[in-house]
């Protein structure tokens, strides 16, 4: 009887875990054909985030696609930082931490945070970024002059 018991413990584990990956599995699908449509995209377990043109948007994966969806214009951002547990961090020398974000420094909007869960990753994008917004600030100055 105890045996019985212990496999049924087990096969509930299983059944739990198979349950968990195929979760995931749905929720990558869905991802897939979301960033079809961006130039640049990433995907992780606290958000997913795209780029086409100057376009940035990001939310919550799901099985059903994009949840809690957010869209910002480059154009808007004055500044991208690191944000390791609440504070600014250097990117080129990261503390270890759990809460990575990126946040977005907007000018007429209240800032944007982005969660990441691999700093690496969001070092990488807001490297990417700021180029972007440099890239944009030159622009404006020359179609100025």
């Amino acid at each position: 009887m105890a045996r019985g018991l212990a496999w049924l413990v087990f096969l509930a584990i299983f059944i739990g875990l198979a349950w968990a990956g195929w979760d995931e599995f749905q929720k990558l699908q869905a991802y897939e054909r979301w960033a079809v449509d961006f130039d640049r995209a990433k995907y992780d377990i606290y958000a997913i985030l795209g780029q086409k043109g100057q376009q940035l948007t990001w939310g919550k994966p799901s099985r059903q696609g994009i949840k809690n969806s957010q869209s910002i214009l480059l154009s808007t951002v004055s500044a991208v930082q690191l944000l390791v547990n609440g504070k600014v961090a250097d990117p080129l020398n990261p503390p270890a931490g759990k809460k990575i974000e990126l946040e977005l420094l907007c000018e007429n909007q209240e800032n944007c945070k982005i969660p990441f869960t691999d700093s690496d990753m969001a070092i990488k994008w807001g490297q990417a970024l700021t180029v972007e917004l440099h890239n944009i600030a030159t622009k404006e100055i020359f179609t100025e002059i």
